[in-house]
């Protein structure tokens, strides 16, 4: 029997569910997309303005001419690429419509997904010829060292003054899961048992970091923590987003093939708005 978007025993893995499936948690487990401004498309290229030079301006007196001035202006070509994931289940949970088989279906390729997008943000592209350049590969983001270990807020109040005095603001601070139980075991002084990290009253599980919030990601170094204003932090995501099921490849252990491919690259217009927070060799 011939497997069809319309057959009765696949509509819990269709792909009229692709967004509940894999879009929504992909966004919602990726650290890079929460810290990032999205931007959804169906070009196969995204123009992305790059001021390099404001226009200026003057004091003039009444009546006077006043001179004009054009700002420099580049732009950054994002080009996403893909990424894909493959599971393999059992005829017998295909067949199971309900919302927790879907539910079950979906999250692994979506986790896996978002690890891969978070790693590659996060990291460098290294020899790869697909994958998109990440924060290893920017050049000019402010580096912000602090000492060989973490003792202090210091020098994420740094990062924030470094953002400020570009006219912005830190919006996310993201650090290892290893970095972040280090920061959250610092105390205000000795023998003092109240930590340095703050609270936010609204959400207790939430850290904040000189009142910015703290996220984790595996794909974060440890020892170093990014510091990322919303706005000069760019995921493009193509909107062909793609799901399928084929029965063909695993025939003869009755089982099912459920693909996930979706393309996505990362664009940051002010390399100097991202800060990089490290610790000393």
């Amino acid at each position: 029997m011939t497997v069809f978007t319309s057959t009765d025993n696949v509509k819990g893995i269709s792909p009229d569910a692709i967004s509940q499936l894999l879009v929504l948690p992909v966004e919602a487990a990726s650290v890079a997309v929460q810290a990032s401004t999205l931007i959804p498309t169906d070009a196969t290229r995204t123009h992305i303005p790059l001021v390099t030079g404001d226009p200026s301006a003057a004091w003039v007196a009444e009546g006077d001419e006043i001179g004009a001035s054009d700002p420099t202006i580049d732009d950054i070509v994002a080009e996403p690429a893909k990424i894909a994931g493959l599971t393999i289940i059992t005829n017998e949970l295909a067949a199971d419509t309900s919302p927790q088989a879907a539910a079950i279906v979906g999250d692994g390729l979506a986790r896996d997904i978002a690890r891969k997008i978070d790693v590659a943000f996060f990291g460098s592209k290294g020899a790869s010829v697909v994958q998109p350049a990440g924060l290893g590969d920017l050049a000019g983001v402010t580096d912000v060292t602090g000492s060989t270990a973490w003792a202090n807020l210091d020098p994420f109040a740094e990062a924030i003054s470094n953002v400020e005095g570009l006219g912005l603001a830190v919006d996310t601070f993201i650090a290892n899961p290893a970095d972040a139980l280090l920061l959250a075991t610092l105390k205000e002084s000795t023998g003092s048992n109240k930590p340095l990290l703050g609270s936010d009253p609204t959400n207790a599980t939430r850290r904040l970091l000189q009142g910015v919030p703290l996220l984790t990601s595996p794909g974060v170094a440890v020892g170093t923590v990014w510091g990322i204003p919303k706005v000069r932090s760019i995921i493009v995501r193509r909107n062909d987003v793609d799901l399928q099921t084929d029965k063909s490849a695993y025939f003869t252990s009755d089982r099912t093939a459920i693909r996930a491919t979706l393309r996505v690259t990362f664009a940051f217009p002010q390399a100097a708005a991202i800060q990089k927070i490290s610790l000393t060799a």
